[in-house]
């Protein structure tokens, strides 16, 4: 796998946090930070196929921004009675 050395400016309380963080898990900083960084990526890609198929949704039903909050509402409603 290729590689490359990237520099990147961290106040120091957060690179203390990250430094204690990678010592309690016995592993690098650049691993800790690799990770971070997949996760970030990861949970990115999710919330932009999310938001494609609200997009996709409210293209074919032809829905306003008024039908989306009335179906908010009335879940939100009913998720309460439900309790």
């Amino acid at each position: 796998m290729n590689t490359a050395t990237v520099n990147i400016s961290f106040q120091e309380s957060l690179l203390a946090d990250i430094d204690k963080i990678a010592r309690v898990e016995s592993r690098s900083r650049s691993e800790l930070l690799r990770e971070a960084v997949r996760l970030y990526i990861d949970r990115k890609r999710r919330w932009d196929r999310i938001f494609a198929y609200g997009k996709a949704v409210v293209t074919r039903e032809n829905l306003t921004e008024t039908d989306v909050a009335s179906e908010i509402q009335a879940y939100r409603q009913q998720k309460a009675r439900n309790r």
